[in-house]
């Protein structure tokens, strides 16, 4: 299962808003043991969002979208992504009502026409209501491809997508992913900031070349970071294959290890 995350939003490619939801994804299937081998980033335009899903469709099996949800003219994310599977958007009186409450809520009686558009889904797809705002979330599957569709607000796009996950994208891989990070630390006359990543790498050798656990460096602004990342059917079944090579790295590194955690953000 390869999957592929497609961010939408003007704003993220001007660099107004940090892009805080493609990483929080990407953490998540990480931990549902989904191989996510892209990202990618467009704005609110209709023929550019079409034309990345149709590159994403091509290379990955699920697509995870966020953005493009809203009321407004731009918010074309749906229209998109429905035409990839032959669907036309149809009314879901549920989702008129959850809106319509919700907007009641915040003292809001008389629905604009805009606001009506959440109401309107791609037929035949699951449709998730959004418990904390008003687009819903959208699962369309067609054959061994689907497409997710959450809302861009982060607090919106994790409530709706821990929904997802408990419906359809935890059914999708029998493993899991497990990571160790092992911080390098530096000779006492040194700042950790100028350990060079490459004496490192040289150190272990043949180690990096692992698939699995896979071993990686990554220069940080304080030293160096060396990741083991394991799959297995279990957590316990990736710790039993991550345990051997972080002994062996140990034994290569020796005092130059600052500490060894599993990584957990």
């Amino acid at each position: 299962m390869v999957a592929e995350i497609i961010c939408v939003g003007t704003e993220l490619l001007l660099g107004n808003i940090v892009n805080t939801n493609a990483q929080y994804i990407s953490r998540e299937m990480a931990r549902r043991g989904i191989d996510l081998y892209y990202h990618t980033v467009v704005g609110d335009n209709g023929e550019r969002v079409k034309e990345v899903i149709d590159i994403a469709l091509k290379r990955s099996d699920l697509i995870i979208m966020t953005g493009g949800l809203g009321p407004t003219k731009d918010d074309l994310t749906k229209e998109a992504a429905a035409s990839f599977f032959g669907k036309k958007l149809v009314f879901d009186r549920r989702q008129y009502q959850h809106v319509k409450e919700k907007l009641e809520s915040y003292g809001i009686y008389e629905m604009a026409d805009s606001q009506k558009k959440q109401a309107m889904v791609p037929e035949d797809s699951l449709v998730i209501t959004n418990p904390v705002g008003l687009a819903p979330g959208l699962i369309m599957a067609q054959g061994d491809k689907a497409i997710i569709m959450l809302p861009g607000p982060p607090k919106e796009m994790k409530a709706v997508l821990s929904e997802c996950c408990n419906l359809f994208i935890n059914k999708l891989s029998n493993q899991v992913f497990v990571s160790i990070n092992i911080k390098i630390k530096g000779p006492d006359e040194l700042p950790l900031s100028v350990i060079g990543e490459g004496p490192i790498a040289d150190e272990l050798g043949d180690i990096l070349d692992n698939s699995n656990p896979t071993v990686a460096t990554y220069a940080k602004e304080d030293g160096v970071l060396i990741r083991v990342t394991a799959s297995g059917h279990t957590r316990e079944d990736a710790l039993i294959a991550i345990k051997p090579v972080v002994t062996k790295i140990a034994e290569i590194l020796k005092d130059k290890i600052a500490w060894v955690k599993e990584d957990t953000d």
